[in-house]
């Protein structure tokens, strides 16, 4: 009897601290956290693990997926009511950052980061985490990033023997140089669109030296500025295709894809269409350079089009965390790359399994492009439509040959009210 009962202690005591064990291992165990994804390829890439997060941390993951646009509507509702059981989220830090964070939306992520020192956030690029940094709050870890970078023909440069382009001036040289308009083929395409443009035009603005603001005041119509219009108007009013106005991305994208044009500058993530033969005609013969130096240096933006983000509501921070540092941990931001969705860890750029579906000089063209870039694409403020209709108003008086200096010296003052709105 005394050896059954010795037994049966040493079996119990066995369990309990077995059960103590596993305990200390999943401590967020059976907690449900609620996660909503856009319909994105990251979502695409993240989505076939999620059952091997549940399986590590017993939390159980209630994933929700929505279009870009019902995603930001759904938030701004639930988040307004002030009842939302969000606990995770996908954001467009360029769109919504500074709005969710002046209303308080935003869980500061720096108290988690601090805390786990083998996540390494000095592994992400300097701009990406700049761009999901709002007034000193940490409001998402960076998941997916763009660079403006030129693509061009390699068969032609080739042919001609042209350099590829590394300054504004051979940019030009070498536009005007292939522009033959008689026979339908252009020497540079970029998007016209008055809003749409905005985004590729930062590039230019920022390699010039300028910018759309500084310390509250608005920047339209510095020398600097002006430089900047200017030129990118010349460049498509000289050598761009007819109804240039009418372009944003799918527009010009097409152009060059159909072997239209010599260069076009855009968005890095745009490569796989132009590589795509279902695309593209020039799949073979695109070739990728970093965007070409201005008067201040090569300043072309590195973006964050996506992060993820804690609800400021979330009544399960801590397990929410367990699951925003397992998405953006090196391993899986490997794994994601690995699906060809550029991440803004360094580290995943530096490992052969996450640039092994990438051009190997695209790959060099990134790297190269997101140091010292330009952490914002478009007017860091709350109201970013109303600004790139403003700032897109000087890029169309440039493309149609107008008086750019007047235009921008009024759109400097409207663009100063909507500052002035927001303080």
């Amino acid at each position: 009897m005394r050896r059954t009962l010795s037994v049966l202690l040493v079996i119990t005591l066995l369990l309990a601290l077995g059960i103590g064990a596993a305990a200390a291992d999943k401590p967020y165990a059976g907690t449900t956290i609620r996660v909503l994804f856009s319909n994105h390829p990251w979502t695409d890439a993240i989505r076939p693990f999620l059952p091997e997060f549940e399986e590590l941390t017993g939390i159980k993951v209630q994933a929700e997926s929505l279009f870009e646009d019902q995603l930001t509507q759904k938030l701004l509702v639930e988040f307004a009511s002030g009842t939302s059981t969000i606990d995770v989220f996908m954001q467009r830090p360029l769109q919504e950052a500074k709005q969710f964070a002046k209303n308080g939306w935003y869980a500061d992520l720096r108290p988690f980061v601090e805390k786990d020192p083998d996540f390494d956030l000095a592994d992400f690029f300097p701009s990406a985490l700049l761009a999901e940094t709002v007034d000193g709050i940490l409001t998402g870890i960076p998941i997916v990033t763009e660079q403006e970078i030129i693509y061009y023909r390699k068969d032609l440069f080739e042919e001609h023997g042209i350099k590829v382009p590394t300054t504004m001036e051979e940019l030009e040289a070498a536009a005007k140089y292939f522009n033959d308009p008689a026979n339908g083929f252009y020497g540079f395409v970029s998007r016209g669109q008055r809003s749409p443009a905005v985004t590729q035009f930062s590039s230019y603005l920022y390699s010039f030296g300028g910018n759309f603001h500084e310390d509250g005041k608005a920047t339209l119509n510095t020398p600097e500025a002006i430089a900047a219009f200017t030129f990118y108007g010349d460049m498509l009013r000289n050598y761009g295709p007819p109804g240039v106005l009418n372009m944003s991305w799918p527009q010009a994208l097409a152009i060059f894809a159909q072997g239209n044009a010599a260069m076009y500058t855009d968005a890095s993530v745009f490569y796989s269409n132009l590589l795509d033969p279902n695309q593209s005609d020039v799949g073979d013969v695109v070739g990728f350079a970093q965007f070409p130096a201005g008067p201040a240096g090569s300043k072309p933006y590195s973006v964050v089009s996506w992060g993820v983000s804690m609800a400021a509501t979330s009544r399960n921070k801590e397990a929410a965390w367990e699951f925003i540092k397992w998405a953006t941990s090196k391993e899986m931001t490997l794994r994601t790359q690995a699906r060809q969705v550029p991440s803004a860890r360094t580290s995943a750029w530096d490992d052969p399994r996450g640039t092994a579906e990438f051009p190997p000089q695209l790959v060099e063209v990134i790297l190269a492009s997101s140091e010292g870039a330009m952490p914002f694409d478009r007017p860091n403020v709350i109201a970013v439509g109303e600004a790139r209709d403003i700032v897109g108003t000087i890029i169309v008086t440039a493309i149609e040959g107008g008086d750019v200096k007047a235009v921008a010296d009024q759109m400097n003052r409207e663009y100063q009210d909507l500052l002035d709105r927001e303080k």
